[in-house]
């Protein structure tokens, strides 16, 4: 992360679209986005925010409302689910998106296994993504598809 974001991101307030091609490249290198053409990557990575996530912390929470999805840039995630089940996840994998899409509250709570770095999407960007942006939409219908398996 270049200087001026950190120092950005420490006020609260984000710098959205200055990495975005260097965003862009690394959504690319996902199997989920393997496909996405150029403007679709930087589409979607300037539709997002990057954030650092300590490990430990709460992404998502189980029961709750759904305002945001992430996609894992870096580091790991454990999936608590009701069921008492733990999965985890890692970089290039989608959080948050299931519950957004079908207009549902939150189905398990998601914690940093480690450090995190996050791609953070508001709910009305997924909406807007997933409905303008194929590759997004795609990138999505299969990570369900694949927990779903």
């Amino acid at each position: 992360m270049n200087p001026t974001n950190k120092a950005l991101r420490s006020q609260g307030i984000p710098n959205v679209n200055a990495d975005a091609a260097r965003i862009a490249s690394r959504l690319g290198t996902f199997p989920l986005f393997a496909d996405a053409d150029r403007g679709d990557l930087v589409t979607i990575a300037a539709s997002g925010v990057e954030l650092d996530v300590p490990a430990g912390w709460s992404l998502i929470w189980a029961k709750t409302p759904a305002d945001k999805a992430y996609v894992v840039l870096e580091g790991e995630v454990d999936i608590k689910l009701d069921s008492g089940k733990t999965v985890r996840l890692g970089a290039g994998d989608v959080i948050g998106e299931k519950a957004i899409l079908e207009h549902s509250l939150r189905s398990a709570t998601v914690v940093a296994a480690t450090p995190l770095v996050v791609l953070h999407f508001t709910a009305d960007a997924v909406t807007s993504l997933y409905a303008d942006v194929a590759a997004f939409r795609t990138a999505l219908d299969t990570a369900l598809a694949n927990r779903a398996a």
